[in-house]
């Protein structure tokens, strides 16, 4: 394991508005950059702080687990890592290339069959259409969908949707490899041949960042967990 970091966060906050039905980042951080308060830590009456002064450092080749309840801020500090949302105070600094298992079906197109998204899917997480081509076989035999590739994916089970998408995720030869949940999907032998590709990703120097609620298996997968309550670290084991 490195000393040197993938992933520093510095004093960081994030605050969400309460009215929205799902977090529209792009739109709330136009709006926060237009917006004619100039004290970003002051919290208007619909909004309320996701994160709270939240620092850590993550260095390359390290496993590290994000363990807390629902709604104690382990997305969102995912979503801050891959720059799908930004800070509202502090500073999110990330070394490498991401690939990001963050939502089944997520960089999917429903009315695209498997093989067409494992292109789109792949150029997003970085890969070059010719590298794709190289690599296409191996995706499809690992998700063992080849009898459904050239299916619609709005046709696919979500156990379908994650080994296709964990498939693509692991052929990227990202630096930084992020998990939120969706192992909890899918049956028992694929999450055995998944965590198994994890335990190979670990020992090639892959940083590897996990959200779970199972805290035996962040145990068993990680170095050191991140405990998360009400947006703040409350403690850090191993």
């Amino acid at each position: 394991m490195s000393s040197e970091p993938a992933v520093i966060f510095t004093n960081v906050w994030k605050k969400y508005s309460k009215n929205a039905f799902f977090h529209k980042s792009l739109r709330e951080d136009i709006i926060n950059i237009f917006s004619h308060s100039t004290d970003k830590s002051e919290l208007k009456s619909d909004e309320f702080w996701a994160l709270r002064n939240v620092s850590f450092q993550i260095n390359k080749g390290e496993s590290v687990g994000l363990y807390g309840h629902n709604g104690a801020g382990k997305s969102t500090i995912l979503k801050l890592i891959t720059s799908i949302t930004a800070p509202t105070l502090g500073t999110v600094h990330v070394d490498g290339r991401i690939a990001p298992l963050l939502e089944i079906g997520a960089g999917f197109h429903p009315d695209l069959s498997g093989m067409e998204n494992i292109f789109v899917n792949g150029t997003i997480l970085g890969m070059s259409i010719s590298e794709v081509r190289r690599k296409v076989d191996t995706i499809v035999d690992f998700a063992e969908l080849r009898e459904f590739i050239g299916m619609p994916v709005k046709k696919y089970s979500s156990g379908m949707y994650l080994r296709l998408a964990f498939s693509i995720a692991i052929h990227s030869q990202a630096d930084i490899f992020l998990i939120d949940e969706v192992l909890s999907v899918g049956d028992t032998q694929f999450q055995e041949r998944c965590f198994q590709c994890i335990r190979e990703m670990q020992k090639a120097g892959i940083t590897i960042i996990a959200v779970s609620h199972n805290e035996d298996l962040l145990k068993s997968l990680c170095h050191r967990i991140l405990y998360i309550h009400k947006g703040e670290i409350t403690k850090t084991s191993g």
